[in-house]
């Protein structure tokens, strides 16, 4: 029987021994060299010495890893540990569109579901963190001027709703093309290429625009534009929309908003009435929003104002001949030119006596106050008051 060299055997155990790290558990690595001498005296010492480059994980921590395979099925993950990380096929399906973009060799960010499961894998879910990523990426979007595709999911009030990565988005009508926005409901499952015009990730409030995508509006050409505006600037615009509260209008790619107040002088109850979208008007710069890129409008302001020297034209005590344009519980308003109305307090009137709207009525001017632009009336008395001369 061969005699077996008892040197080589030491040196074949020594080799062995040399070649496998020292660790202490599968996520805790040791290095095989101590610092000599006295004891550590804290505890990043105690970590120094000891070569430890990371804690265990735990449920709900996030971590950083580089993807190393991709299938219908599942996605692993390296992230550093002696295991791999695992995103299960029920994790995909809920961010299917997030996981399109991925590929081999990209870096993803994820949160820890489970910190090793029953083949040793550490579970990892990207709903979170995918999520952020979304907003960064939309983020940068709307800087960059960059369109992106989405797929309309159904009519809302005022626009429709889309969908963008699993994130809900809205595009209102004013954004939208003419000749699209007739019947939102033919675009339902249709995809849309937009630009992001509003986003605010603490409220998931995402706004869009396919108008600006049709006509190349990026956030440089929009500054460019915004910067050569200037307040009290009388432009012309095309009406893009008609809401309950104001006309929407473009002007050349800005969006200007004429709130309902500022449409004319006299109150105004049906905005349809008076505008159609397509149609041209000139407006008055109120106010320039910057930060969203828009334009506060007036209409009203182009024309004189007919408030201006009200005491010239309605001294107190003076008859003033008027049509009754609308009623409420505390009086009936009285019109004395277009842009001008007075109150007729209920307390003037003689129940039973009340004028109705569209009658003509004669009055006096009681009181006015030109600060809150109000002006008290009271009926012309039809017969003259006792002890009166």
């Amino acid at each position: 029987m061969p005699r077996i060299s008892k040197s080589k055997t030491n040196k074949k155990e020594s080799k062995k021994a040399t070649s496998k790290p020292a660790t202490i558990n599968p996520t805790l690595t040791v290095s095989p060299t101590r610092v000599k001498g006295r004891e550590p005296q804290s505890m990043d010492e105690l970590l120094r010495e000891s070569g430890i480059t990371s804690f265990s994980l735990k449920k709900g921590d996030t971590i950083k890893g580089t993807i190393i395979s991709i299938s219908s099925k599942e996605i692993l993950v390296d992230i550093g540990k002696k295991s791999f990380g695992i995103i299960a096929e029920w994790e995909l399906d809920q961010v299917r569109d997030y996981v399109k973009q991925l590929n081999v060799g990209d870096q993803v960010t994820a949160q820890v579901i489970n910190p090793e499961n029953e083949y040793g894998y550490t579970v990892l879910s990207l709903r979170k963190a995918s999520m952020e990523t979304r907003w960064e990426m939309l983020d940068e979007i709307k800087e960059k001027g960059t369109d992106i595709e989405v797929l309309v999911i159904e009519p809302a009030k005022g626009g429709v709703l889309v969908d963008w990565q699993g994130l809900r988005g809205f595009i209102p009508s004013t954004q939208i093309e003419s000749n699209l926005v007739v019947n939102p409901y033919q675009l339902i499952n249709k995809k849309l290429k937009v630009k992001v015009i509003e986003l605010d990730r603490s409220i998931n409030r995402l706004v869009l625009s396919q108008k600006a995508s049709a006509l190349g509006v990026t956030p440089s050409v929009q500054r460019e534009k915004l910067q050569k505006i200037k307040p009290d600037d009388v432009l012309e615009g095309t009406i893009s929309g008609i809401a309950p509260f104001g006309v929407f209008v473009d002007v050349d790619g800005i969006e200007g908003l004429v709130h309902i107040s500022e449409v004319a002088w006299e109150k105004v109850e049906n905005l349809s009435s008076l505008f159609k979208v397509g149609n041209k008007t000139e407006v008055m710069v109120l106010d320039i929003n910057e930060t969203d890129g828009k334009l506060n409008l007036s209409i009203k302001r182009l024309t004189p104002d007919p408030w201006k020297n009200i005491l010239d034209r309605y001294p107190i005590e003076s008859a003033v001949s008027g049509k009754v344009v609308r009623s409420a519980p505390y009086g009936i308003f009285v019109q004395l030119e277009p842009g001008i109305e007075g109150l007729l307090h209920i307390s003037k009137i003689t129940p039973g006596e009340e004028p109705q709207v569209g009658e003509p009525v004669e009055c006096l001017v009681e009181k006015i106050d030109t600060a809150k632009r109000k002006i008290s009336l009271t009926l012309v008395p039809k017969e003259k008051p006792v002890g009166y001369r």
